[in-house]
């Protein structure tokens, strides 16, 4: 799947000077703050950041929109800017199961540092309006080249990511629906304000590969428990160590 066809279909280019500035910065100035913000770019010196700033090119993904789907080809990397996407694998039956939740300031659709033929084995959505930048595997490649630091920053990227996954892999041989869902909770809790996660009952149940059904009885059993107090599309922490007994169990 070509870059231009990919930007067609997502919505209108957002490039150069069709950033939007913010509080009287330039444009440019605004694209070479987000992609010095991202982690892997952080040895990269300003005179290659800017350059980054000219070649990438910036759009807008509307939430709830697919970015790319299973075994479409992409010769590019996704950096995000702003938003969130989720990375989900879905059965044939059409059971869920998300990977990861990436917020602004990273990267996905690493399979472009594998092969430019080697195909997108899941699904990148937009769980909120996101603005994402392109990075074509050209540039990647004399990134890596020219700075061998930033290859070392995506190794470690992709190496956290494989112990999540291996985590994730875990928790499914030896875990009870209960263990994973308190685990989930726990970690989500990690990044939420006042120990509450928004989130929807089927969400959770997309990240632990379990029914909806599934997850609100066993949050019903959490909060009749005193462990959590549920809302509308939010949970909140009350016994973090109850739950994590839960988890290890």
């Amino acid at each position: 799947m070509r870059i231009g066809s990919m930007l067609s279909a997502w919505g209108r280019r957002r490039g150069g000077a069709e950033v939007p500035a913010e509080n009287g910065t330039s444009p440019h100035s605004l694209k070479v703050g987000y992609l010095s913000a991202i982690d892997v770019f952080r040895d990269l010196p300003r005179s290659e950041v800017e350059r980054l700033a000219e070649t990438t090119t910036m759009f807008s993904v509307p939430k709830g929109r697919v970015i790319y789907r299973p075994g479409e080809f992409s010769a590019a990397l996704f950096l995000l800017k702003k938003g969130r996407v989720q990375i989900v694998r879905e059965s044939a039956d059409g059971k869920r199961l998300i990977l990861a939740t990436l917020g602004p300031e990273t990267f996905f659709g690493e399979m472009a540092l594998i092969g430019q033929r080697f195909p997108q084995d899941s699904t990148a959505e937009a769980l909120e309006d996101a603005l994402v930048c392109v990075l074509s595997r050209r540039d990647l490649e004399r990134l890596i080249m020219d700075y061998p630091k930033v290859g070392l920053r995506f190794l470690e990227q992709l190496s956290a990511r494989l112990v999540e996954v291996e985590l994730i892999v875990e928790d499914f041989a030896f875990k009870s629906v209960p263990a994973r869902l308190a685990g989930v909770l726990l970690r989500l809790a990690e990044s939420a304000e006042d120990d509450t996660i928004q989130a929807s009952h089927q969400e959770l149940a997309d990240m632990i590969a379990t029914y909806r059904e599934t997850v609100t009885i066993t949050l019903d059993e959490f909060q009749k428990r005193g462990m959590v107090e549920l809302g509308r599309r939010s949970v909140r922490i009350i016994d973090a160590s109850g739950l994590q007994a839960i988890a290890d169990s």
